[in-house]
């Protein structure tokens, strides 16, 4: 006969001795666990041909390492690691339960939800959705009544079943950006140092939460002083952050996991009395006000950002066009003096000229996520994708993270279970406007829609995330048919974001930018001056250089979108390297004349209104660049993928700025 070992788990007075009582019958005895004064409770019975043991754990709220009823509990889960834990829950306090299954998730058990006291949740009007519920957790959730024996026989047939194909579904439960980027970080350093047979991001989890029994085992490790120093360094990164302990942090991260949970699976009664935070998710999650409201915030945010930003830009403008013709009036006309002025000035200052831009776009966003106001965007646009495009809001999350770079938003799809919507959710996020396009926009707009920046900004981040919305749903229908797996949105508490945490985020996002200008920006602005100059003799820059010939090999394909000349397509083909390269070509063969004229005049002389909005949904959509198609290579770990969103992006591009500007052109826009 077959032997299954369970253990039943959940908060006190939840009927788990109920339970016990009625599953064993007079087949119990009762002792103490080893070592500790806590009361051991153990039975067994027979269902069908398996023989069902059964240990009752003390009833806890959670498993820290707190009380020796919370140890005695997770090192039975984690030592003995008993064939199925069941977690039994009082239906009619649902919130304050779950606390203790997320803790159990987060550990790696195989868990069976038993969901008592339905009978009082039916009083206080809670409809309990244990399908939604099972979806979302991907957790079998049985309803049941202890005490009358309702449910039993589901019960033990989930037992039965998840006994056979246990449920690791630690990857289910989201922290929000900051806390997983760190969480990873620490379960890296524990899975090289083998610290113990527990889940290694539970291990991460524990560090940072400083549970004494873990900093234990780690202090007699050969490494453990410097595992240590990294935690207290992160936990007080943390604590700069969201101004409050990493544990806090952690709680209201699993509280906000919870909060989501209850959203989608729980009807819950009108009643007159609320929460503030209650009140305000309904109207920002309000499902005919919710994607309106976002779109005005997101709204607000350009229009703020290039409003405020505008005077520092036009200063940092200024400056660099001094610069130049600073040094060019003392080194006169050579060739060090053009590489100085043209290639390096022109090509690394007419990118950091939009510095003060990129950093208020960054601190805006970065108040909006402070605040808890992003993860109820994505809880929105969860409803709105699942029903227009079949992908759940947790593919809406990589497209945020595009908002700043395309490479973590690609490397985010990992905690996608379906491998059709990870690949799926891939193919879209190039398609949001990352930080590097955005001194694209910003040099157009600036250039063209002087009154409207904000506007037209706005209009090509909305139209990134449309073209991704009808890629999508054109993917669903053709090579990813199915729906997606469930996924629960967090809905962290709302805070007031922290002035100091907000800038910290703000200098993290902000520094890559202009680290990036040091560098490759750098590099390639002295190889774009290079190929301007050569063959010698040729006039800096013209139609005979190097980039020239380039430029008008490739120029006729851009024709009908409005910019058949020979400097935008340059610009697109060295973009295709990094996005804000477009940007440093332009500066390059233009130069960078007294407040930045050199290239506005140019840029008129090239484009019209039309053509350099035509332009700008260009550089959205094509080609994304060399490190984005990297990425996608080594999380498919096939070239099949990345050569596809190569293709395929051009080809949207092309389409859309034809439309765009053939469109207009009919209109009489042109």
């Amino acid at each position: 006969m077959e032997k299954i070992k369970i253990a039943l788990a959940g908060n006190p007075n939840v009927g788990k001795s109920t339970l016990f009582n009625q599953l064993t019958g007079m087949r119990q005895h009762v002792g103490n666990w080893p070592g500790k004064t806590v009361e051991k409770k153990e039975g067994a019975f027979r269902y069908g041909d398996y023989e069902i043991e059964v240990v009752d754990l003390p009833g806890n709220y959670s498993l820290s390492a707190y009380s020796i009823e919370e140890i005695v509990s997770r090192d039975y889960i984690v030592d003995e690691k008993p064939d199925v834990i069941v977690n039994v829950i009082d239906a009619a306090n649902l919130e304050r339960n779950l606390y203790l299954t997320v803790q159990m998730m987060e550990l790696g058990a195989n868990i069976v939800l038993a969901l008592n006291m339905n009978k009082f949740a039916s009083e206080k009007e809670l409809e309990i959705k244990s399908n939604t519920l099972y979806q979302l957790l991907g957790i079998p959730v049985v309803k049941i009544e202890a005490s009358d024996k309702t449910g039993r026989e589901d019960l033990l047939n989930a037992i039965v079943k998840v006994s056979k194909k246990p449920n690791d579904v630690s990857n289910r439960l989201n922290y929000g950006k900051e806390l997983s980027e760190h969480i990873q970080q620490l379960q890296e350093i524990v899975e090289e140092n083998t610290l113990s047979g527990a889940p290694s991001s539970w291990m991460a989890i524990k560090l940072l939460e400083n549970d004494k029994i873990i900093i234990e085992t780690v202090e007699k490790t050969l490494n453990g002083p410097n595992i240590l120093s990294d935690v207290k360094r992160i936990q007080k990164h943390l604590m700069e952050v969201f101004g409050e302990d990493a544990d806090e942090a952690l709680a209201d991260a699993r509280y906000g996991f919870i909060a989501g949970l209850i959203k989608e699976s729980v009807k819950k009664p009108k009643i007159d009395k609320i929460t503030r935070s209650e009140y305000i998710d309904r109207v920002v999650t309000n499902r005919y006000l919710g994607i309106p409201i976002f779109l005005l915030i997101m709204w607000l945010t350009f229009q703020i950002t290039f409003t405020v930003g505008a005077p520092f830009q036009e200063i940092v403008e200024t400056f660099f066009g001094w610069l130049g013709e600073t040094i060019a009036g003392i080194m006169g006309t050579n060739w060090f003096s053009s590489l100085i002025v043209d290639g390096i000035i022109g090509g690394v200052g007419g990118v950091l000229v939009f510095v003060p831009i990129i950093f208020l776009l960054f601190l805006m966003l970065s108040l909006l996520e402070d605040s808890g106001y992003l993860a109820r965007a994505a809880f929105v646009m969860d409803k709105f994708m699942h029903k227009i495009v079949g992908l759940h809001g947790k593919s809406f999350i990589p497209m945020i993270l595009g908002f700043g770079c395309c490479v973590p938003g690609i490397m985010a799809t990992r905690t996608l279970e379906n491998e059709k919507d990870r690949l799926l959710t891939m193919l879209i996020v190039p398609f949001m406007s990352c930080s590097a396009r955005l001194p694209v926009y910003a040099l157009f707009a600036a250039a063209f829609f002087t009154a409207y920046q904000g506007w037209v900004i706005f209009s090509i981040y909305i139209l990134g995330m449309i073209v991704a919305i009808l890629m999508a749903l054109i993917f669903k229908k053709t090579i990813f048919k199915g729906m997606s797996a469930p996924f629960v949105m967090e809905l962290p508490p709302y805070r007031r974001p922290t002035i100091k945490g907000a800038l910290i985020h703000t200098w993290e996002r902000g520094y890559l930018f202009i680290k990036k200008a040091g560098t490759i920006i750098f590099a390639l602005s002295v190889v774009i001056w290079v190929l301007s100059s050569l063959p010698m003799g040729v006039e800096y820059a013209s139609q005979a250089s190097v980039t020239g010939q380039l430029g008008t090999a490739i120029a006729p394909v851009f024709a009908p979108l409005g910019f058949g000349e020979w400097q935008p397509a340059v610009s697109l083909l060295f973009g295709v390297l990094a996005k804000e390269v477009v940007v440093s070509t332009f500066g390059t063969i233009y130069g960078v004349g007294e407040d930045g004229g050199g290239i506005m005049m140019a840029l008129h002389d090239t484009f019209s209104p039309l053509a350099a909005y035509s332009f700008m949904a260009f550089v959205l959509l094509y080609i994304p660049c060399f490190a984005t198609v990297a990425t996608i290579k080594r999380e498919t770990n096939s070239w099949k993928w990345p050569i596809f969103t190569i293709l395929y992006t051009t080809v949207v591009a092309w389409a859309v700025s034809f439309i765009i500007y053939q469109g207009g052109s009919l209109l009489g826009f042109a």
